[in-house]
């Protein structure tokens, strides 16, 4: 059940043991915010894992799987009881009761006239299954089962929140290199207006160009504005995924490793392990009703000590036995019970075929994503080539009086666009490989060694 190093070890800590990693993590989250440092992309795996609302009611359903599995144990351990009290009473029969019990019985007790007679007693009762027509033990196998189940949907919950963290952490980035490349375009924009302003000084230039690349240079700033907004949306974001109520979360600049899974890598998804679980508990669920068909056979034994005021005695006794139990007849209830529960385990059987068809769909598409991804960034890298090739050349132009300033604008366009779409090609190209890994099943990050 490895997914990745954090969660799978903070998974099999006790609720306190994971309140204090909480707590630990909850501090670092202070810290990254109080200090305006940015947060690596494990860090913020971390932080997810431990504060996320989902990641935290996953670990409560194992909790509650567990204790259901303590009950299911408990149906082969014995069952004792203690038990006291005191009465008074004139009703003949327990009068009769109590004097036996105390060994007070004598000749001179009249039942015809029998007085008040107390009893304080004491004692303790002891039963012992000794077979339950595999009921009990279908019963573990079945808790048993649940376990591993709600075990397995805990790691698919985190599963899919490392998928939605990465997500989210390379999404700050790319929104904020896309800023990057868009504030260089205004920064050149600028110098250009600048530049045509002197030379329409000069009268070389028309005023209607440099208008126009004013207005240019109104859009690119517009633009600028769309794109920072962009940016605190994706930092929010990133905050909401980590647990935080509020504020924002910057990154760091670091890309952390994540290795192209092979080809032939073999995909293990949790959800399908846990539809996989269920149906071992639904089996085992239907032996359970079964075992009703069986006889039942229990020892039991007590022991009690009585005395009393009126007669002055007291006395100790034990019963021992063993009892066998058989519902030769019940109606058709155990029959219904096992056809109920053998529906439920064709129906998760069902489960377990859509969930592995389900995952063999996300697989193939997340490598057709990579494959995609890999391909747009070749074709984006040759582009920014051109268009620096391009602006330069009309930069020159423009400079020697050869070239319109709209003519430079648009250059400085497609440059901008071209540095967006490698900017975003490599973004989504890492958001593939993550994809990817998280589709079979693997750890967001590559292991160290």
């Amino acid at each position: 059940m490895r997914i990745d190093s954090y969660y799978v070890k903070t998974s099999k800590l006790k609720p306190t043991g994971r309140a204090l990693v909480a707590g630990v993590v909850l501090m670092c989250g202070l810290v990254w915010r109080a200090s305006g440092e940015g947060v690596t992309l494990e860090a913020a795996l971390a932080r997810a894992q431990a504060g996320h609302p989902d990641a935290r009611v996953a670990a409560l359903r194992v909790a509650g799987a567990e204790a259901m599995l303590v009950r299911a144990r408990a149906a082969y351990q014995p069952k004792v009881r203690v038990q006291g009290g005191y009465a008074g009473t004139n009703q003949p029969v327990s009068v009769f009761g109590m004097a036996l019990n105390q060994r007070s019985f004598g000749p001179d007790l009249d039942f015809n006239d029998v007085p008040t007679a107390d009893n304080l007693g004491a004692g303790a009762a002891v039963t012992l299954p000794l077979y339950a027509g595999g009921g009990n033990r279908a019963g573990r196998e079945a808790a048993e089962a649940v376990v591993r189940a709600s075990g397995w949907g805990e790691v698919a919950v985190r599963q899919g929140l490392a998928r939605e963290v990465t997500r989210a952490w390379l999404a700050v980035r790319k929104a904020r290199a896309v800023s990057v490349a868009v504030e260089a375009e205004v920064k050149s924009m600028a110098l250009h207006v600048e530049t045509g302003r002197k030379r329409e000084e000069a009268g070389v230039v028309l005023r209607a160009e440099v208008l126009d690349m004013e207005v240019r240079l109104a859009g690119a700033r517009e633009e600028l504005l769309r794109v920072r907004n962009g940016q605190v949306l994706a930092r929010r974001a990133l905050g909401v995924l980590m647990g935080l109520e509020d504020g924002e979360v910057e990154v760091v600049d670091a890309v952390p490793e994540m290795e192209v899974p092979r080809v032939d890598a073999v995909v293990r998804r949790a959800e399908v392990e846990a539809a996989a679980s269920v149906v071992a508990a639904a089996a085992a669920k239907v032996r359970q009703a079964g075992a009703g068909r069986r006889p039942k056979v229990e020892a039991f034994g007590s022991a009690e000590h009585n005395r009393g005021a009126r007669f002055g005695g007291e006395g100790s006794n034990f019963t021992v036995g063993v009892m066998a139990v058989w519902d030769v007849w019940d109606g058709g209830e155990v029959r219904g019970r096992v056809s109920g529960a053998e529906a439920a385990l064709a129906e998760a059987e069902e489960e377990v075929r859509r969930a592995r068809t389900a995952v063999n769909a996300e697989v193939a598409r997340a490598r057709l994503e990579l494959r995609e991804a890999d391909e747009r960034l070749e074709v984006s890298g040759r582009a920014v080539g051109l268009a620096e090739e391009s602006v330069k050349l009309w930069r020159e132009r423009f400079t020697g009086g050869q070239a319109l300033a709209g003519q430079l604008m648009d250059a400085e366009t497609a440059l901008t666009g071209a540095r967006v779409r490698r900017v975003e090609a490599e973004a989504d190209r890492r958001m593939a490989v993550a994809g990817l890994r998280c589709a079979l099943g693997m750890p967001v990050l590559t292991e160290r060694r």
